[in-house]
């Protein structure tokens, strides 16, 4: 499974922080970008919401400035990453998620993950090319998944 999020704020902290806590969970990084997205791009990634009064401005945020965009590999990475991301209102979010120690306001959210295999598979190939995705197997998933 794999689940593609992109981190946005103007300081480095932030994204060093979202980065650290998928790799300390035991996640494997396999695709890392920054990009800045055009308003047509950010439609496409938000096609599911286009019905929604905030999809004008949710696309508006999205292309307003660069996006770590980011592909994670792992055991149960989209359910937990989920988790580790918190609620998409920050305000609901648990302190200790992303979304509860890292954003404010729903509309300027910090971080998206992929909710199911099939949209991760979509956005990947939206944000990614197969090219930019590596394959490889790291030393921790020999101690994390118990492969010898």
């Amino acid at each position: 499974p794999h689940v593609r999020c992109s981190g946005r704020r103007c300081c480095c902290y932030a994204i060093s922080e979202i980065v650290s806590r998928f790799e300390r969970k035991g996640y494997k990084l396999v695709a890392i970008k920054l990009v800045v997205p055009s308003k047509q791009f950010a439609e496409k990634h938000y096609h599911d919401l286009k019905e929604r009064p905030f999809f004008s401005g949710l696309c508006d945020f999205l292309s307003s400035g660069p996006v770590l965009a980011m592909v994670w590999e792992g055991e149960g990475v989209i359910k937990y990453g989920r988790k580790l991301i918190g609620a998409t209102d920050p305000s609901k979010s648990e302190p200790g998620t992303i979304r509860g120690d890292l954003a404010v306001v729903v509309g300027r959210n910090i971080i998206h993950g992929s909710d199911g295999p099939e949209t991760a598979k979509d956005e990947i190939a939206l944000w990614f090319q197969p090219k930019e995705l590596v394959s490889y197997t790291s030393n921790e998933e020999k101690w994390i998944y118990g492969v010898n």
